[in-house]
C-alpha cells in the first residue's frame, strides 16, 4: 500500500500525520511512504530524517496521489478536490459541523474515517483522548493569559496571592478535557468547579479531586448560577460525532462579569457557547458581551511537537491495520475501528454527522 503524508496547511498548524519513527515502521512491514517536503520541519522532523526512515519525498500532489493519506487536521476545500473514489482518508474531521466539508468528502468519492469517532473495546475513543488532554491542559494557559488586562480580562491572578481570592474557573463537562482543565486549574490554586451530567462521572471526579474542586450536577440553573459567578469558563462538552449543545446562551454570556473569559475546546464541533466563533492560532481571541472568547479550532498546533507525538502513538497501529489489510479488512477484525467511518463512496455513514447536517444516513456497515 502507498501511503501518503502531507505537509498541513491549516493557519499555524504544524502538526504532522506521520512521525519519521512511525514512517519507518511502515516501511518495515513493506508500505510504501510519500511524504510531502517540509511536513515535518515545523516540529524537528527534517526530510533527511524522513529519508533515514524509508519514506520518498515529494509535493503535495504526490502525497495526495497514495491508497492511504493519513492527515492531522481536516482537509481544505482546495485538498478534498484532489480526493477520489478508492482512496482513504484518515485524520481528524469533526463533519457535524462542517457541512460544507462534508459535501465536498461525498462528491470525492473518497473513505474517510475520522480518528475522533473510532473507539475501544470500551467504547472510549482513543485517537482524540490525547488531543483532549493537551487542549484541557492547554485551556487553563490560554484561560489565564485571557485574564490579564493586557487581553482584555478583568486582570485577575488565577491563583490570587496571600489575602487576595483566587479566580473562579467553572468547566462545563468532566470528560478527559475537562479533568485535565481542572488538574492544571487546581494546581494552579484557583477555586475550580466542574459541571457533568453523568451521576457516575461525578463520583468518579469526587474521588479523584478529593475537595480539591466542587463537583456539581450539570443543570440549566447550575449552569447559569455558575457561570454568572465565573472569572473563566472553560467549554468541554463531546457528544462523539456531533454537534455540541449550546450550554451557554448569549443572554447569559451578556450577564457575565465584564474581562470574564471564556475557553470552548468544543470549537471544533460547533461550540458551546451561543456566542462563541472559530478563531486561529494568528487571531485567537475576540471580545464579545463583554468577555474575552478563545476559539481556536486546532488548539494543539500551539504544542505543535507534544501533540504530534502524543497523536502518533495512538494512531500508528490504526494505520499499521490500515496498510496491512485495508480498510474493510481492518473494520472486519476490529468494529471499534469501524466506528470511525463516516463518509464513504459518497453516502454519509456516521449517525451523529447525519443528524446534526440533516443529511441521509447509510445504514449498511463498511461491507459496501
Amino acid at each position: 500500500m502507498r501511503i501518503g503524508v502531507p505537509k498541513e496547511v491549516k493557519v499555524h498548524e504544524y502538526r504532522v500525520g506521520l512521525s519519521p519513527d512511525s514512517v519507518a515502521q511502515l516501511t518495515a512491514l513493506g508500505a510504501e511512504v510519500v511524504v510531502e517536503a517540509g511536513a515535518g520541519a515545523g516540529i524537528g522532523f527534517s526530510d533527511r530524517e524522513y529519508r533515514a526512515a524509508g519514506a520518498q519525498m515529494g509535493v503535495a500532489e504526490d502525497a495526495f496521489a497514495t491508497d492511504l493519506i493519513v492527515k492531522v487536521k481536516e482537509p481544505l476545500l482546495n485538498e478534498c478536490a484532489r480526493l477520489r473514489s478508492g482512496q482513504t482518508l484518515f485524520t481528524y474531521l469533526h463533519l457535524a459541523a462542517n457541512e460544507p466539508l462534508t459535501q465536498a468528502l461525498l462528491h470525492s468519492g473518497a473513505t474517510a474515517i475520522a480518528y475522533e469517532t473510532v473507539q475501544d473495546s470500551r467504547c472510549a475513543l482513543p485517537l482524540l483522548r490525547p488531543m483532549s488532554e493537551v487542549a484541557g491542559r492547554m485551556s487553563v494557559q490560554v484561560g489565564a493569559y485571557a485574564l490579564q488586562k493586557a487581553s482584555g480580562g478583568r486582570g485577575v491572578l488565577l491563583g490570587g496571592v496571600p489575602g487576595v481570592a483566587p479566580a473562579k474557573v467553572v468547566i462545563l463537562g468532566g470528560g478527559v478535557a475537562g479533568t485535565q482543565a481542572a488538574y492544571m486549574a487546581t494546581g494552579l490554586q484557583a477555586d475550580v468547579t466542574i459541571l457533568d451530567k453523568s451521576v457516575n462521572r461525578l463520583c468518579v471526579l469526587s474521588e479523584q479531586f478529593a475537595g480539591r474542586a466542587r463537583v456539581l450536577m450539570a443543570s440549566p440553573q447550575t449552569v447559569r448560577q455558575e457561570v454568572l459567578s465565573a472569572d473563566l469558563v472553560i467549554g468541554a462538552v463531546l457528544v462523539p460525532g456531533g454537534a455540541a449543545p449550546k450550554l451557554v446562551s448569549r443572554d447569559l454570556v451578556r450577564r457575565m462579569r465584564e474581562g470574564a473569559a471564556m475557553v470552548d475546546i468544543s470549537i471544533d464541533q460547533g461550540g458551546c457557547f451561543e456566542t462563541s466563533r472559530p478563531t486561529t492560532h494568528d487571531a485567537p481571541t475576540y471580545v464579545e458581551e463583554g468577555v474575552v472568547h478563545y476559539c481556536v479550532t486546532n488548539m494543539p498546533g500551539a504544542v505543535a511537537r507534544t501533540a504530534a507525538l502524543a497523536l502518533n502513538n495512538v494512531t500508528l497501529p490504526y494505520v499499521k491495520a490500515l496498510a496491512v489489510g485495508g480498510w474493510r479488512r481492518a473494520f472486519k477484525e476490529d468494529a471499534g475501528f469501524a466506528a470511525g467511518l463516516n463518509v464513504h463512496n459518497g453516502e454519509v455513514r456516521h449517525a451523529k454527522v447525519a443528524e446534526s447536517l440533516g443529511l441521509h444516513l447509510h445504514r449498511m456497515g463498511c461491507a459496501a
